[in-house]
């Protein structure tokens, strides 16, 4: 599944690359369903399922860019020099701050329990 997933995203993104806007838009829904499966079921290793969500909130931003841009809101602005690209920070900032709290709060709180892992 998770090799799928990888085909998936890499079909995704060549096809945002050759403006193909079907395909691409397609290609947004097995890729972000294969990654929260992936997600759900490693939810049990704290260090899976973090990793595991910032990887669906990356397709989640990335996917979202790529609409953005298809259909051409891309540089439209929300408010002041804000465009409706950078609302993808939303869920890039997000994935960040979700590792940022495994690898600077959990994990140093958690090291024997993973070691045993």
């Amino acid at each position: 599944m998770e090799n799928l997933h990888i085909v998936f995203w890499l079909l995704k993104d060549i096809s945002w690359c050759m403006i193909w806007k079907p395909l691409g838009v397609a290609m947004i829904f097995p890729t972000l369903i294969i990654s929260l499966v992936i997600a759900w079921r490693t939810r049990q290793f704290m260090s899976e399922l973090c990793h595991n969500v910032a990887i669906s909130l990356w397709i989640t931003a990335n996917s979202y860019w790529m609409i953005s841009e298809f259909f051409h809101f891309d540089m439209l602005t929300v408010w002041g020099a804000v465009t409706y690209k950078h609302l993808a920070l939303v869920p890039f900032v997000s994935g960040l701050l979700i590792l940022a709290y495994y690898y600077i709060w959990y994990q140093p709180r958690h090291k024997e329990t993973e070691e045993i892992m």
